[in-house]
């Protein structure tokens, strides 16, 4: 019965995080072409066969059977109308200037990045944050040495055996690195220096020394919330983005997670709770976002390259060519994602 409701949960949550993600991606889309005054024929969630559709000031507005991905079908697109579309010429996306392509193009992955944006604030502001920035004690863990040794959350621990401290870090850092189980930690209280004496053995389970404490956690008022919430995205995208370089070079393990890996993970947080599960859908919302800006062939950043190539040389490129470019790029990300599903499959069994 367990496995049963674990199993359910890690469908649902799948699937709240692929709704949020595609219908904002999508929006994003929706709304730059209707800011740009292209006409939308369909805007849909999921692929395959049409589950529940309602056509509503002149766009369809579809449910798909497969919940993974979706699209908005602009006039221009395709060579035939079909049923239902009234066609209008003058609204075409592929009539309208470069520019406004590529706005139109880039508004999809703008809107999940905004969307994490919005999220990570929203977490900054109503749950907070560990902030390992300080050396402020959050957390005094019972049964380990600081109980014993006096420590009180909000502490701020100073030095350690003479060792200046001045980030979380390098509590642990210092500690490993004393030779003696004898400590003598000199931390802050009310703005009094309180030395704090006793003994931290190494663990015999983990190998390290454990004085047991736990970082303060911060909340932000509301609009500081907004520019740290800001800071935090581009400081996980800047990660993103190494992380990937060094994979492409060969740096590190390649580590890539596919839609069962997503909704096992997806399940996970929704598990350990409502917050746990925003700071999740706020990673996932700025890694879709970040990769489809990429240059690739198939991807928002792939026709992203040839619309800028458009308007520094003021030409388009062959659009029979390019069609074929995007479809190859296309047949080799589906074959990425079976592999790395496939792969998830074999983790999920083995682990």
């Amino acid at each position: 019965m367990q496995n049963i409701i674990s199993f359910l949960t890690s469908v649902i949550s799948f699937l709240i995080v692929i709704g949020i993600c595609v219908i904002i991606h999508e929006g994003g889309h929706y709304l730059a072409a209707i800011w740009r005054n292209v006409q939308v024929h369909e805007f849909a969630f999921g692929m395959g066969p049409v589950l529940f559709s309602r056509r509503r000031k002149g766009t369809l507005w579809s449910v798909r059977a497969l919940p993974i991905g979706g699209f908005v079908r602009m006039e221009g697109e395709e060579d035939e109308p079909r049923p239902g579309d009234e066609p209008d010429p003058t609204r075409a996306f592929t009539v309208k200037r470069p520019w406004e392509r590529f706005i139109i193009i880039a508004g999809g992955a703008l809107c999940n990045i905004i969307l994490a944006w919005i999220l990570m604030s929203f977490l900054l502001s109503g749950y907070g944050i560990i902030d390992s920035k300080t050396t402020v004690i959050g957390n005094i863990m019972e049964g380990y040495p600081a109980a014993v040794m006096g420590a009180l959350p909000g502490d701020r621990v100073v030095s350690i055996n003479g060792v200046d401290i001045s980030e979380w870090s390098a509590i642990r850092e210092t500690l490993q690195k004393i030779d003696t189980d004898d400590v003598s930690i000199v931390v802050m209280r009310d703005n009094s220096e309180v030395v704090l004496r006793g003994k931290v053995p190494v663990s015999d389970e983990r190998g390290v020394r454990l004085w047991g404490v736990q970082p303060a956690k911060v909340r932000y008022p509301f609009f500081k919330a907004i520019f740290t919430g800001m800071g935090y995205c581009w400081q996980a995208s800047v990660e993103i983005l190494t992380g990937l370089w060094k994979m492409l070079a060969g740096r590190i393990a390649a580590d890539v997670t596919g839609p069962v890996g997503i909704a096992s993970m997806a399940g996970d947080a929704a598990r350990q709770g409502f917050w746990t599960f925003i700071t999740f859908l706020a990673v996932i919302n700025l890694n879709l976002g970040l990769l489809n800006l990429l240059p690739l062939p198939a991807l928002d950043g792939g026709r992203l390259v040839f619309l800028f190539g458009e308007m520094v040389f003021r030409r388009k490129f062959p659009e029979k060519w390019e069609n074929r470019i995007h479809l190859v790029g296309f047949a080799m990300l589906l074959a990425l994602i079976a592999l790395v599903t496939w792969k998830d499959i074999v983790r999920l069994f083995t682990e």
